[in-house]
């Protein structure tokens, strides 16, 4: 999956970029404070993804 289509999806449930770290940006859920990594490849996993919808408690990404 594009990690652009996974920001955007996050984006779209609230979540936001709370900063820039060396390889990875870190998102978080305002709703319920939870915070996770995303990598900067162009290209994510499908599972990777999964796992970081289910870590900010949103909707799981069906793409």
């Amino acid at each position: 999956m594009k990690r652009s289509a996974l920001v955007k999806h996050l984006e779209e449930n609230g979540c936001y970029l709370l900063r820039e770290g060396g390889n990875h940006a870190i998102y978080v859920n305002p709703k319920n404070r939870k915070q996770t990594a995303v990598g900067r490849h162009q290209e994510l996993d499908n599972i990777l993804c999964k796992k970081i919808c289910k870590q900010l408690e949103i909707p799981i990404i069906n793409k």
